[in-house]
């Protein structure tokens, strides 16, 4: 019978998984990594797994007999994996093409959806990914000093309805917004870079006619039905870097369904660059 204790955390890139790893062995769980080479830092090596096993992305029937001759049956998937190199970089095994060609449609959804399905068919069950750390989902409310002003409002409002509605086809869950004007959308390249994007198209308006503002709003949402098993939303540190950079000054993320990877240092880091974030 296989160890009850035994936890398998398939890791993406980012500090998701460390803190994972850290905080299910506070728990007292065997964690056994499986790694992704393409994705995961090489720090997960020297935080205590049980056993650090490394694969490549397309390596899904490695990923099953590991996990299976662990003695593995629950697992959970945390940490970014770039969608384009989903769709592009790897070279599937036999059984992840085989996967990947039953698909009506190729978003992340649809395969780690399909992923999940014959993980459990093999006997291994995903589990939600936010599991060990409740506390650093979004609170409701502001979650810094200042809270946002009449035009970030405005935006706020603007881009919750445009997130929402391309987020029920999982084309992306950020948007950057100035003036009630959508100027960047986060597809395959992931939320930093969207506001980077944004930040640029901004800059290159500089000495023009143009009417926008040069304040941007990032608002980020879950999807519809969101799967918390995987692909959560997700802010950092670095988030809040970007946005300074790109000249955005307001953060507009879900209650409960976002995580706040490095917890308190996100609002003081926000509070020194002038962002509000606001959790609704």
């Amino acid at each position: 019978m296989a160890n009850e204790q035994k936890l398998g955390l398939i890791a993406g890139n980012g500090r998701f998984p460390l803190l994972v790893l850290d905080a299910a062995r506070a728990r007292g769980h065997q964690v056994i990594v499986a790694a992704i080479q393409e994705e995961t830092f090489p720090e997960i090596e020297s935080h205590g797994a049980a056993a650090v096993h490394w694969m490549s992305l397309g390596e899904l029937s490695k990923l099953i007999d590991t996990f299976k001759r662990e003695g593995v049956t629950r697992a959970i998937m945390a940490g970014q994996v770039k969608h384009k190199q989903i769709f592009s970089s790897i070279k599937p095994d036999w059984r992840l093409a085989k996967l990947i060609l039953s698909l009506t449609t190729r978003n992340t959804d649809s395969l780690i959806g399909a992923v999940a399905k014959v993980l459990a068919e093999e006997g291994i069950t995903l589990l939600d990914s936010t599991s060990f750390l409740e506390p650093l989902l979004a609170r409701a409310g502001v979650l810094t000093q200042r809270a946002p002003n009449e035009e970030e409002q405005k935006n706020i409002t603007y881009g919750r309805a445009v997130a929402r509605h391309l987020a029920q086809y999982d084309i992306g869950q950020t948007v950057v917004i100035a003036e009630s004007a959508c100027v960047a959308v986060e597809a395959m390249e992931g939320t930093d870079d969207a506001i980077r994007r944004a930040g640029d198209i901004m800059r290159g308006l500089e000495g023009s006619a143009s009417t926008l503002s040069r304040a941007l709003t990032v608002v980020k949402v879950a999807k519809p039905n969101q799967d918390m098993r995987f692909d959560v939303p997700v802010i950092g540190l670095s988030t809040i870097e970007t946005m300074q950079r790109a000249g955005a000054t307001c953060l507009a993320i879900d209650v409960g369904r976002c995580l706040l990877l490095d917890g308190e240092k996100i609002a003081t880091a926000a509070d020194a660059a002038g962002i509000t974030i606001v959790a609704e």
